[in-house]
């Protein structure tokens, strides 16, 4: 763990209080990994040395000790180098392992604090109630997350079930207009043409017999049956059942249908936005 004889005892009794509290309430605990030690710059960046997974939340625990730094005072021989060799550097502080631990918490969403170390008058021992309720809000705030994303899935799926459904019925709305518009245009073609057929038909009957009366009464023969036709199709109107529509036939109708989130799912900024009437359009 990187740590001195002196604190090291000390170290162990700590994170051992912290997994006994942490299980306690039904979190899991692992060891990290345990490769070489860092240089100390990259200390904080170090593997955990362990893990508590609490509501699917995992956060790892790193565990320093602190160090004390004073004012490096160069060495005769550290001048020399330092003018021999333009790439070498001076140190300007000295570091030295102090007594005094830091417990880091990394994952999960922050509430009260990432860090904690020794203090004057305030050591880790009275900190680790406040270490052991920050990784339990963290746990919390997963579920909370997990729940509220399974609310928005599920809102999201009843909206596309609802547009879909209304894509539908405006499909079959406008196949039916579309069908009520041919049987007005029959009724009317109906109209003119038996207007026409009457007028031939009269004067038909005012010739003699002959070739040319023979033939307007076959021609009329042949209207009167495409009359029937157009005369049946908009005398007798029926709701028409549309086709199954595939997809490309209900993109149009998707386009148009507005699907909103559930307001429960806004923050309380989008619900008022939502609501507040717009000041310019009122003054």
């Amino acid at each position: 763990m990187w740590l001195t004889k002196s604190v090291h005892n000390r170290a162990l009794r700590l994170i051992q209080a912290l997994v006994t509290a942490a299980e306690s309430k039904g979190h899991t605990t692992a060891l990290g990994p345990t490769p070489d030690a860092p240089p100390p710059r990259h200390r904080r960046q170090a593997a955990p040395h362990f893990t508590i997974t609490g509501q699917a939340e995992s956060i790892d625990v790193l565990v320093l000790q602190e160090q004390d730094h004073s004012k490096h005072i160069p060495t005769d021989t550290e001048r020399a180098d330092a003018e021999k060799h333009t790439w070498m550097r001076i140190l300007r502080f000295d570091y030295t392992p102090a007594n005094r631990l830091r417990f880091i918490l990394r994952g999960g969403t922050p509430h009260r604090g990432s860090e904690w170390t020794d203090l004057d008058g305030r050591p880790l021992e009275d900190q680790l109630a406040e270490i052991a309720q920050e990784v339990d809000l963290r746990g919390e705030a997963a579920e909370q997350r997990r729940h509220a994303d399974e609310q928005a899935q599920e809102a999201a799926r009843q909206n596309r079930e609802t547009a879909l459904h209304n894509a539908h019925a405006a499909y079959a709305h406008a196949y039916r207009v579309e069908h009520l518009e041919k049987q007005a245009d029959a009724w009317h073609e109906a109209k003119r043409l038996t207007e026409f057929v009457t007028a031939v038909r009269e004067h038909a009957a005012s010739l003699p017999p002959g070739q040319e009366r023979t033939e307007i009464e076959e021609w009329l023969a042949f209207a009167d049956a495409h009359l029937q036709q157009l005369t049946r199709a908009a005398s007798a109107p029926k709701l028409p059942t549309p086709p199954h529509p595939s997809r490309a036939d209900l993109e149009p109708y998707l386009a148009t249908v507005a699907v909103r989130e559930p307001r429960a799912l806004l923050g309380p900024k989008a619900r008022d936005s939502q609501t507040a009437p717009d000041k310019s359009s009122t003054e």
